[in-house]
């Protein structure tokens, strides 16, 4: 990839609408446009122009359009940018670009924009993954969190903590460098206190990347139990329109309804799923929708054990239904991250006390046909969601594998440098552990980052970003 060449790409989704831009970034972006544009007045840096898409060999008109100038180094990619919003077709935004390619222009490759941003130092690496995830926002909370990691939210949270490792090493440095001139090296003691002043903090940032990962990829939620015990008419409420049909007779639900809704902002991708009890042999369908029920308590983040409130608790706290008629089940279930919904209370003269719930295992008393109870299980989910992390979001979090991988290499190498401190390893060792720990903040910024990782990451970014 040449960042010294001229390139041009939609910037708009594929498809008709009012508005469609192109956009073209580099050296030569005037010199490109200025034949297939008639403008009624000079480009200016900052300003939208109004004027016409022209074909240059007839100087016919193909569309009215408004140019936008953006003068280096003031534009997103440092370079200069011509962007041209003329009206949606898919024809005409290809002849844009066909017309500026026949003038010396390339095609932009996925995220090529947003990579010479990153490259020409406009922003960092965790910035640039911040655009990505803006763009691929599900709802205004991602959004929300992609414009604070836009914005530098976790290179703040960062900076710091590379601060003081920097100052350590420096001072390591110079004892090493001038041992001969009697200049004071740190006792061990010391050296462990700053250690651990940065370790506690990139702690912190590495526990956050369990609730960043709901936030940037959502939260999948199983609804199962035993059949008929509204487990539909429960999905229906949670997601806030009659999505799974209803019935009084056992059974109904033969496949797994999805639906995904946010809750507090969080992509939550609810599954209703069959009831579980032993299929009539010669109901294929009914045993085919029993195996994905099973399918999906496996795989779901956060499962509701559904079962009416007049079944008694077992053991583990669940309906003793399942360790009567499925013992498997109800191992699994122990085993698993779990919210135990009585449901069908309306019908009940007298309920069973919250304290047959393990502490681990929280249980919430509902009615999926009065409403009752439906808000306290929406907060019962997002306790299980945020977990300790809840304002984590507030400073910076990681969003990522990359990033938490970063941090916990980080984190392994000063633990290894304390480990070297304690068995009084000479200073030079020491120092391998702490600047391969600074190598690992590093990467996540981007100030050391391989080819290899910069063209995964920005691969993943659409045609004109």
């Amino acid at each position: 990839m040449h960042l010294d060449d001229t390139i041009v790409a939609i910037a708009t989704p594929p498809g008709r609408g009012g508005i469609g831009v192109v956009r073209v970034a580099g050296a030569d972006a005037l010199s490109i446009t200025a034949p297939i544009l008639r403008l009624k007045q000079s480009l200016e840096p900052g300003r939208a122009i109004f004027g016409e898409l022209i074909d240059p060999d007839s100087d016919e008109r193909i569309d009215e359009v408004v140019v936008t100038y953006f003068a280096k180094p003031h534009s997103y990619t440092t370079d200069d940018i011509i962007e041209i919003s003329s009206h949606g077709s898919p024809i005409v935004l290809r002849h844009v670009v066909e017309l500026a390619i026949a003038r010396g222009a390339r095609l932009a490759e996925p995220g090529e924009f947003t990579m010479r941003a990153f490259l020409n130092g406009r922003i960092d690496l965790t910035q640039a993954e911040a655009v990505n995830d803006l763009i691929a926002s599900q709802t205004l909370f991602q959004a929300k969190t992609a414009a604070q990691q836009l914005q530098g939210a976790l290179s703040n949270r960062l900076k710091p903590v590379k601060e003081d490792l920097v100052g350590l090493i420096a001072t390591l440095e110079a004892g090493v460098d001038f041992a001969e001139d009697d200049v004071s090296v740190l006792p061990a003691e010391k050296i462990l206190q700053r250690t651990d002043v940065i370790l506690e903090p990139l702690q912190r940032l590495a526990d956050s990347f369990a609730y960043g990962k709901i936030v940037h990829e959502g939260l999948t939620l199983a609804i199962v139990g035993p059949p008929n015990v509204g487990k539909s008419s429960l999905f229906n409420r949670l997601v806030a329109r009659d999505r799974a049909i209803v019935t009084a007779t056992p059974g109904t639900t033969r496949d797994l309804v999805t639906e995904t809704v946010a809750l507090d902002g969080i992509p939550l991708r609810v599954i209703d799923t069959a009831g579980i009890r032993a299929a009539h042999d010669e109901d294929e369908a009914e045993s085919i929708g029993i195996r994905k029920s099973h399918e999906a308590l496996a795989e779901a983040d956060l499962v509701l054990a559904v079962f009416e409130a007049t079944h008694h608790p077992d053991g583990n706290g669940l309906p003793d239904w399942f360790s009567r008629q499925q013992p498997e089940i109800s191992q699994t279930l122990a085993a698993r991250k779990l919210i135990l919904v009585e449901n069908k209370v309306d019908l009940l003269s007298q309920r069973h006390s919250e304290a047959s719930a393990s502490v681990e295992t929280p249980r919430v008393f509902t009615s999926a046909v009065t409403g009752e109870g439906i808000e306290t299980l929406r907060e019962k989910i997002l306790e299980s969601v945020r977990g300790n992390v809840s304002g984590e979001h507030e400073s910076g979090f990681l969003t990522n594998l990359r990033q938490h991988t970063a941090v916990r290499e980080a984190i392994s190498a000063l633990q290894k440098a304390e480990t070297a401190v304690k068995e009084k390893v000479p200073h030079e060792m020491l120092l391998l552990d702490l600047y391969a720990a600074l190598r690992a903040l590093d990467a996540i910024t981007g100030e050391t980052t391989t080819d290899d990782i910069l063209n995964s990451i920005f691969s993943s970014f659409c045609i004109g970003k």
